[in-house]
């Protein structure tokens, strides 16, 4: 289950039965057709809808979409998000950087940084490809480059190390 909040701000969760959507606890009837990396038709009641995904962040679970003429920017917290907060430690101002992890398994299409180079929370690293979308990998917090590990063009496995700080 995730939870997010709507255009107009209300609270929402999110869950998936296998492939169908769960919305607020109800069945999503829809569907939803790739059309390229990133530009997707929904059908919804009778409906179509012209969907593309501007940006991803996956390090923070943030995406910019772009359905129709309106731009959403949507944060996907977890269970574990929800805890953090929950919490109150799920914004620590300072975040130490030891290494970047592959997310997910992939293939490395371009690498932003260099070793010695200085890089700021959120600044882009590198480009992955999975699923047939390119995903920028950006900097979970300030820190120096101290190796690359990966190959431009190179395969990856998730949770292989990518960059060391």
């Amino acid at each position: 289950m995730y939870q997010t909040k709507s255009a107009s701000g209300d609270s929402v969760t999110i869950a998936f039965e296998g492939d169908q959507l769960i919305y607020n606890d109800q069945p999503f009837n829809w569907s939803l057709n790739q059309k390229s990396n990133s530009t997707f038709l929904i059908l919804k009641d009778h409906k179509s809808f012209r969907a593309e995904i501007l940006d991803i962040d996956v390090a923070s679970k943030k995406a910019t979409v772009k359905i129709e003429k309106s731009i959403f920017e949507i944060e996907l917290k977890d269970k574990m998000d929800l805890l953090l907060e929950k919490m109150g430690i799920a914004n620590l101002e300072t975040v130490q950087v030891n290494d970047l992890k592959a997310p997910m398994p992939g293939l490395i299409l371009d690498i932003l940084v260099t070793p010695g180079q200085t890089v700021k929370k959120g600044d882009q690293l590198l480009i992955l490809e999975a699923m047939k979308m390119e995903n920028v990998l950006k900097a979970p917090g300030d820190g120096v480059v101290a190796s690359i590990e990966v190959e431009k063009g190179k395969s990856v496995e998730k949770g292989q190390i990518l960059i060391n700080f």
